[in-house]
């Protein structure tokens, strides 16, 4: 689709449903991941150019590294495969209990993240080694995204939160807003935001500090995905009610909400010191 939601192309060969899609860095390919246990890789004109097989099962989730040279495909096979755009498996992930659904690549590409059935997201290098474990979450997680500096992973699970990681492990955050199962989660291009998309026909949006900034409001069904444009100025939301919708935010409100509970945080902690307490303060005046 163009932005003005004309459709361009209809990209048709899966034999079963198609749970995921992911646009390459350099938006010329686009891979799709389907229950027809592949993934395939088209242009832009909806030409199919390869398809990838191995998994043994349905593949629910995908991701191209950030050069653009590898594909991750997340499998309910329990598995996450690496590939090249050849076509080519390079490495496979094993180590979940259950089903995969969301693959996520590091901003330096060195580490993948995977998020499973099995309540747990799993850190991995490019050779297949189990690096870390993050345990917390008490149901499936569905999504997982870094943040841009690599130094954030959430998490999105079914149990309604979102957690914030950092890549040693630790829990950061718990963002508990949502009254059902989050399926997805990601960062603004600047990394200052994060977007969850969730069952209760919702996303939330929050800064990393936890704070919830603003929900949208407007689809009838679950939401199942969520991605920010390039820019950051526009959300675009996935819902089983058979329609994607396009947001434009108003980020200068967003900043300037995050701001008041920054402000107010700052004024009460007695430790903090008095320049702390003006950060915000051009920000109230531009309101």
């Amino acid at each position: 689709w163009n932005r003005n939601g004309q459709l361009l192309q209809t990209l048709q060969g899966h034999s079963d449903s198609v749970n995921s899609v992911a646009f390459s860095p350099d938006g010329q390919t686009i891979a799709s991941a389907s229950y027809d246990n592949t993934v395939n890789l088209w242009n832009r004109n909806g030409q199919l150019r390869q398809t990838l097989q191995g998994h043994r099962s349905s593949v629910l989730g995908v991701a191209f590294s950030p050069n653009g040279q590898i594909i991750a495909s997340a499998s309910s096979d329990k598995t996450v495969k690496l590939w090249n755009r050849n076509g080519q498996l390079l490495q496979t992930l094993q180590g979940h209990s259950n089903s995969v659904w969301g693959v996520a690549f590091s901003p330096d590409g060195q580490i993948i993240a995977s998020a499973s059935d099995d309540n747990m997201v799993k850190l991995w290098n490019r050779n297949g080694e189990l690096l870390q474990i993050l345990q917390g979450h008490s149901n499936s997680v569905r999504g997982v995204a870094f943040s841009p500096d690599g130094q954030i992973i959430a998490s999105a699970s079914l149990d309604n939160t979102v957690k914030l990681w950092n890549p040693n492990g630790q829990l950061l955050q718990t963002l508990q807003g949502h009254s059902s199962s989050v399926n997805s989660v990601t960062f603004s291009p600047d990394g200052k935001i994060i977007a969850s998309a969730s069952y209760d026909n919702t996303v939330n949006l929050w800064n990393r500090n936890g704070q919830l900034l603003q929900t949208l409001q407007g689809h009838s069904s679950s939401i199942l995905g969520v991605a920010f444009s390039p820019n950051g100025q526009t959300i675009a939301s996935a819902s089983d009610d058979n329609t994607v919708k396009l947001w434009n935010l108003n980020l200068d409100d967003l900043m300037v909400k995050g701001c008041a509970w920054v402000r107010d945080y700052l004024q009460n902690n007695r430790n903090v010191s008095e320049s702390d307490k003006r950060l915000c303060d051009d920000v109230g005046t531009r309101r």
